[in-house]
């Protein structure tokens, strides 16, 4: 999602208003727990002051997740409000201000911080409300395997059998 400077400068005092659907699916091949993610719809509007341009917008779509217990798919659903502060000015540095972003060349490019606000809209966790998520859960994968606890038979050591055939006719006494 890029802008011309120029087209945002043409708008004046009056916000240039804007709505599309951004694929960022690069996001599935970083290091986090997104296993997929649709492309997104933004809207929102950008509004000149100055040299700073403040774009408010809004995101919705849905990305899958693992499950925390059986790590079967979970769809998330997410709306994220967001606003962004740029400023044109060619003086300006981000050590300047660390919530006011610079602009360099003459597009301003939206994509990288509608990854940022995905990114940070990211839960630690998620669980299946799907009953048969454990019978349709892996159970093994790359170096691992699931193991589950059955109750073991009671065997009785063979040095300790003869004392074990006493203290059974004991207790049939």
């Amino acid at each position: 999602m890029k802008f011309p400077l120029q087209k945002l400068k043409q708008a004046g005092d009056e916000p240039l208003v804007f709505e599309d659907d951004v694929d960022i699916r690069e996001l599935e091949t970083m290091n986090n727990d997104i296993r997929r993610i649709e492309p997104v719809h933004v809207e929102g509007q950008a509004t000149t002051r100055g040299n700073d341009i403040t774009i408010t917008f809004s995101i919705e779509g849905e990305m899958i997740l693992p499950c925390a217990r059986t790590l079967v798919d979970v769809p998330y659903p997410f709306h994220i409000d967001a606003v962004e502060v740029f400023n044109m000015s060619p003086y300006h540095t981000e050590e300047d201000d660390s919530e006011v972003h610079p602009v360099n060349g003459e597009v301003l490019d939206l994509a990288p911080y509608i990854r940022e606000n995905v990114q940070l809209e990211i839960p630690t966790r998620v669980f299946s409300n799907d009953n048969d998520a454990h019978e349709t859960a892996p159970q093994e994968g790359k170096g691992w395997q699931v193991v589950t606890e059955e109750p073991e038979e009671k065997k009785v050591d063979p040095r300790m059998a003869k004392l074990q055939s006493l203290l059974n006719e004991e207790e049939n006494e």
